[in-house]
């Protein structure tokens, strides 16, 4: 059985949970993760990479830039028809992680039709207008339904017969190397402690303010931030001498940065974009066994910050009081044997 995978996240841009999942289903599946498409000087066509874990990434590519969208889209579907009779592939799932992939996927006949809802997408910055839209096609097409975290079900479960909330878990013998001495990268070595430090997309969903104003109220403290900046501009971040932006790592690189961290954050903003996530980054925080310091996100706040595994802090001088309290707790054995639990 062949499973085709449509994201709107590339395969080699963060590793999360469609790469932990396909990784996975290709055990059992001849797997194809299909990215949005690119432009090229090339004719209409795809390119193929296939991953350790046996994933096949497939790039669509369109020859120029086409400003009519639904011929761009039949063109899409013909890349994906070329692919099929490549592979002689005839019996099939799709697993859809955007919605907009229905404009070329629609003459399509699936064997099982699946809709993980990682994310409101339509709440993220630059969505496409048509998205709600196409959203509602796929939930009536799907025969399944899986969301992201907890808030997001509430969210959606009125939406689909056969919906079920499905919290993303973690690779948590990867992120407990993090509690042994690794060596770390040059990078890191030579920044001072406290370090606070923070790994993700550095995008509209992330408190610029809040950081600025932690990194004001204690120079003194390190302030390490991790990933990618998209979407928004890297003038606007702040500047300060105690602020480090150390860029994007590999999954296999960042249990070596967070063991050198004295806390780790999520300083999201609560806004539209941050209604529904449920960050992944907060048991792996703390298989790394680091104290997490966190805005208040909902699915954080429960169950993390409700059984006092995680501080939840609603402005800088919170975060302050709380990364204090954590800085002069030398004995953290209980706390541990609570998170391990």
């Amino acid at each position: 059985m062949n499973l085709i995978c449509f994201s709107h996240l590339r395969w080699n841009f963060v590793y999360q949970r469609p790469q932990h999942l396909m990784s996975r289903f290709s055990r059992g599946y001849t797997t194809f993760f299909i990215e949005e498409c690119i432009y090229s000087e090339e004719e209409d066509g795809f390119s193929s990479n296939l991953t350790e874990d046996r994933v096949s990434v497939i790039i669509p590519h369109l020859k120029g830039n086409s400003l009519d969208k639904r011929e761009e889209n039949g063109r899409v579907e013909k890349i994906i028809e070329k692919l099929f009779a490549e592979h002689q592939i005839k019996d099939y799932i799709f697993w859809y992680y955007t919605p907009m992939a229905l404009d070329f996927t629609q003459n399509f006949e699936p064997q099982l039709t699946i809709y993980d809802c990682m994310d409101e997408l339509s709440a993220f910055k630059f969505a496409p207008p048509t998205l709600k839209i196409l959203e509602q096609q796929l939930f009536k097409k799907a025969d399944i339904v899986f969301t992201g975290g907890n808030s997001l079900f509430e969210a959606k479960k009125n939406q689909h017969p056969n919906i079920h909330a499905f919290p993303s878990s973690i690779d948590k013998e990867h992120f407990s190397k993090a509690r042994f001495n690794l060596k770390e990268y040059t990078d890191q070595q030579s920044i001072a402690h406290p370090r606070l430090g923070f790994y993700g997309v550095i995008d509209e969903r992330f408190d610029i303010d809040l950081i600025k104003e932690v990194a004001d109220l204690k120079p003194d403290w390190q302030l390490i931030l991790i990933g990618p900046v998209v979407k928004i501009n890297p003038d606007t971040l702040p500047q300060n001498k105690n602020i480090h932006y150390l860029g994007g790592k590999t999954y296999n690189e960042l249990p070596s940065y967070l063991g050198g961290w004295d806390i780790a954050l999520i300083p999201f903003a609560i806004n539209e974009s941050t209604k529904y996530i449920s960050p992944t980054k907060t048991p792996e925080y703390l298989a790394a066994g680091k104290p997490v310091i966190s805005a208040p996100i909902t699915d954080v706040v429960n169950p993390y910050g409700k059984n006092g595994l995680v501080h939840i802090v609603e402005n800088a001088d919170d975060f302050v009081k709380a990364a204090e309290a954590e800085l002069n707790t030398i004995d953290k054995s209980k706390w541990l044997e609570k998170v391990d639990e």
